[in-house]
């Protein structure tokens, strides 16, 4: 049956109620049920039947998935076990030693969050609540200290080699090389996605700019002028939130936190997976390029995973901070907190077995093909993306809805797969910074502690200026195909927005700031 435009009601329902119930998962399952409706004649009963049977057991049954979600889990206990040993602790007292200016503390800071690349939810917690006491020292407001955590967190997530976002990502690729009938590494191919992931890079130079230059703007350049001549972190009235509720695992009382206890499981975690990944494709008996194109990044991440939570647990043993049957509670807490992700991941999956059987990504294609030049997809993907997160407050679920849709996009329209998956992630990232509902901003506020409207605020000038440089570089990209040239663009626009930004939108604070150090 060809439903030619109606194939577009699932996603758009999925999108539509995202919106307006700021939550993905019910959203996701409209579209799915919607979907098996149609496919049956449109009887709802059969639609409710169907969405199970025919779409959702069949993708949680799949090997495939059961890898994802396996390795999901383990990078949950990972992170948990990480928390428990308190190693990122160790380390950023290291740092804070070491620090004798605001701009010091400030760099450390936004160091600290590029350590921490592996899972946004540690990181901004951790970063925020660790560096607290160095920068209420140097004078550096609980805004700026938002920001920086904020801006550092979830794009360190995606232009690292491996973290919970990784594999996530890896899992909504892996079921469009299914339902496109493609075949290649899911893996590889979200490597090929970091040099065009515009925004992530963006957003990050822009960090080390404003910290280095102080090109404050904006009501940044307020919070940071109070901070300094005043002496106030937080304006009159603020009201942050606080962070200890938000975090169920703490470390043992008593116990001095030591770093190799972080970078010891992390050294596991990706010394590991360059080998496996040899393995798993055959080498030697195959050379070392087919044997990458034909490894199975899933399951190397997943076997890199378990070496590194077996350490992590054996070195929390040998060092007396829990015994055998407290490390077993730690690995059900693990798999627990990924509990939202297995339930995304798989609406996920089922939502994309559903546009196919509908033909959506044909008739999108189509579409586009005939109204769209191909050089402009990547910047509508983009921004279609962005906006998405913005109202839904969720990088993750934007994802879900957008890389299913993207991908055939790409297939069909002759675009860069790589660049086509990265503006999708980069305009997942771009909204979440801007969304006051956003976990990952939530959680950066109530890690800096600090108010966590005042940090919308201030980081927003910041975002929509790394969002409009990377909307040139995605254009540039789009007509050229070159990561390296849009990515000079977007520098020379990001640096030419800051400076002009600071100069029209900022407060001269020099001499303030030399009176008071």
């Amino acid at each position: 049956m060809e439903f030619g435009v109606l194939s577009l009601l699932p996603p758009l329902l999925a999108i539509v109620l995202a919106l307006v119930t700021r939550n993905v998962i019910p959203a996701l399952f409209a579209g799915v049920w919607l979907g098996a409706t149609m496919v049956h004649d449109w009887n709802p009963l059969m639609g409710i039947y169907a969405s199970f049977s025919e779409f959702i057991l069949p993708n949680l049954g799949d090997e495939w998935s059961a890898t994802v979600l396996l390795y999901c889990g383990l990078f949950g206990v990972l992170v948990t076990v990480l928390q428990k040993t308190g190693g990122a602790h160790a380390i950023a007292h290291a740092i804070s030693r070491r620090v004798k200016s605001d701009r010091g503390a400030q760099g450390s800071t936004m160091l600290f969050g590029i350590i921490i690349f592996f899972e946004d939810y540690f990181n901004a917690l951790t970063v925020g609540s660790v560096m607290r006491s160095v920068t209420d020292k140097m004078r550096v407001s609980r805004e700026k200290l938002a920001y920086i955590v904020d801006s550092t967190s979830a794009p360190m997530c995606l232009l690292a080699p491996v973290s919970t976002w990784v594999v996530f990502v890896m899992g909504l690729i892996g079921a469009q090389f299914v339902e496109l009938g493609m075949t290649g590494s899911e893996y590889m191919t979200y490597l090929g996605t970091i040099p065009f992931n515009f925004y992530s890079i963006l957003a990050l130079l822009l960090v080390a700019i404003v910290i280095y230059k102080r090109w404050d703007y904006g009501p940044m350049a307020k919070a940071e002028h109070r901070a300094r001549t005043e002496g106030k972190l937080l304006r009159d009235g603020a009201e942050p939130p606080s962070d200890d509720s938000m975090t169920d695992v703490q470390m043992v009382d008593g116990h001095t936190p030591k770093m190799r206890n972080l970078i010891v499981p992390l050294v596991v975690l990706i010394g590991l997976i360059p080998p496996l990944l040899l393995w798993t494709g055959g080498f030697p008996e195959n050379d070392l390029v087919t044997a990458v194109g034909e490894s199975s990044g899933g399951l190397s991440i997943l076997m890199a995973a378990f070496a590194a939570v077996i350490v992590g647990l054996l070195m929390g043993m040998q060092q007396k901070l829990f015994n055998f049957k407290e490390s077993i509670n730690l690995v059900v807490t693990g798999f627990r907190s990924m509990m939202l992700v297995y339930i995304i991941l798989t609406l996920a999956w089922s939502i994309g077995s559903v546009t196919s059987a509908l033909g959506t990504a044909d008739f999108i294609v189509n579409l586009a093909e005939q109204t769209t030049a191909p050089a402009v997809i990547p910047v509508l993907l983009f921004i279609v993306a962005g906006i998405v997160a913005y109202t839904t407050g969720t990088s993750y679920g934007t994802f879900a809805i957008m890389v299913p849709i993207a991908m055939p996009l790409a297939a069909s329209m002759d675009i860069s797969m790589f660049l086509a998956i990265a503006a999708v992630l980069s305009g997942g990232i771009f909204g979440d910074h801007c969304s006051p509902i956003s976990d990952t901003t939530i959680l950066s506020s109530a890690g800096a502690s600090s108010d966590h409207i005042d940090h919308v605020n201030t980081q927003m000038p910041f975002a929509i200026t790394a969002g409009l440089s990377g909307i040139a570089s995605f254009l540039i990209a789009g007509i050229t195909g070159s990561a390296i040239i849009a990515l000079i663009v977007g520098v020379v626009i990001l640096v030419i927005l800051a400076y002009l930004f600071n100069r029209t939108w900022g407060l001269k604070q020099a001499d303030e700031l030399k009176a008071s150090a």
